[in-house]
């Protein structure tokens, strides 16, 4: 049996997607399927170096070893086909933290930041909580695929100082192409946009499908973009904090540590710091088996919802473990398409209208469970509807 196929207890664990049900959706009396992290275990060699660290009684202030560094390049490499330099690397708290960071140290009151909607719902956050004007380029649904509207995205790329772009895409699941990434990073060099790409989830993703990091298709690419990444998603890892920004513009680097400097975010994680390590230099045979694993739960979600349920199309994932659903044909409002899956179906979904009002009608189902969960949450909504 495979260990991702035990069911783990995580209550009490002080675990947001099962802790936090009640606050989330007013019981805890359903199955959550929402927050983007695994109901699965991280690999041994994380636990080990973690229990190792653990032994030794001091936790104290910690620097970024030479080790951290080289442990990224060497996984950028061999994962990804990209070279990076030690020097390109600028160590960040997480993600999100960083994003906002960014847009506070290289963009101005009122000036644009382009996102594609439907998207992760702290990108329309950016605007809000800087006083940044949100231009959105939605994404087009066609036979059951998004795709980009280059003409909107040319004509809003004018109005922005910066994009953040979500590669792969989260909750849609694309993984954009080597000629979708060119024609958008053609349209900011040309239109002198600052690219921000958040890979966190380029690790996850299916055959035949590849991640292309932008920042890799040539140097005039790399030097207008920030990609940030961490090891949170891959191996299930986002309660330690530990993420990283590669930017080979020594302009743009020096600009960015020094606004991680300002806020004093330049301090690490103890525990986050060896988890990195650890996963980067020995998860890759863990990860492997993860993926068939994943892999193996998003098709049986799509046949399943496709058999079982037809009035809900699942959108194919070709990255992530998030699947995007397809709930319009239900005929319910936002507010009680959520209400179905709470009350009817027991389920706790993220609700498609928080990723922009282009998810209105969608819900978001999270797949990095074990087979028993995917199976029970399958039968809970076929015996709802």
């Amino acid at each position: 049996m495979s260990i991702f196929d035990e069911s783990i207890d995580r209550g009490g664990t002080y675990s947001v997607q099962y802790d936090e049900r009640v606050n989330k959706f007013g019981t805890d009396d359903l199955l959550p399927l929402w927050v983007a992290d695994m109901d699965l275990p991280s690999p041994k060699c994380i636990t080990e170096a973690l229990v190792r660290r653990a032994s030794h009684p001091l936790y104290g202030y910690t620097i970024y070893p030479e080790r951290f560094y080289k442990a990224i390049a060497g996984w950028m490499k061999r994962r990804h086909g990209w070279k990076i330099e030690r020097e390109a690397i600028v160590p960040i708290p997480g993600v999100v933290p960083a994003l906002n960071l960014i847009v506070e140290a290289f963009s101005e009151p009122e000036e644009g930041v382009l996102i594609q909607p439907p998207v992760y719902h702290p990108f329309f956050r950016l605007g809000r909580h800087h006083g940044r004007k949100l231009l959105q380029n939605p994404l087009v649904l066609e036979n059951g695929r998004y795709t980009i509207d280059f003409d909107d995205f040319r004509k809003k790329a004018k109005e922005a100082k910066l994009f953040v772009l979500c590669s792969p895409h989260n909750p849609v699941g694309r993984v954009w192409s080597e000629e979708e990434l060119k024609e958008m990073a053609s349209i900011c060099l040309e239109e002198e946009v600052l690219i921000v790409s958040d890979e966190v989830h380029a690790d996850i993703v299916y055959p035949p499908h590849r991640h292309i990091p932008v920042a890799s298709l040539d140097e005039s690419v790399a030097n207008i973009t920030i990609t940030l990444n961490a090891p949170s998603k891959t191996f299930n890892i986002a309660g330690l904090n530990t993420a990283y920004a590669i930017t080979e513009n020594d302009s743009l680097r020096r600009r960015l540590a020094g606004a991680v400097g300002r806020y004093e975010l330049n301090m690490g994680n103890l525990f986050g710091i060896e988890a990195l390590m650890a996963a980067y230099e020995g998860g890759e045979e863990w990860l492997n088996e993860l993926l068939l694993h994943l892999k193996g739960n998003m098709d049986y979600a799509i046949k399943s919802l496709q058999k079982e349920t037809p009035s809900i199309r699942a959108v194919e994932a070709e990255a992530t473990y998030l699947l995007w659903l397809d709930c319009r044909d239900l005929g319910m409002e936002d507010k009680e398409l959520a209400d179905f899956f709470v009350k009817k179906a027991k389920l706790g979904l993220n609700s498609g209208i928080s990723f922009g009002k282009e998810g209105s009608g969608f819900m978001r189902m999270n797949i990095a469970c074990s087979k028993k969960k995917l199976q029970e949450a399958v039968k809970r909504l076929k015996e709802a509807l």
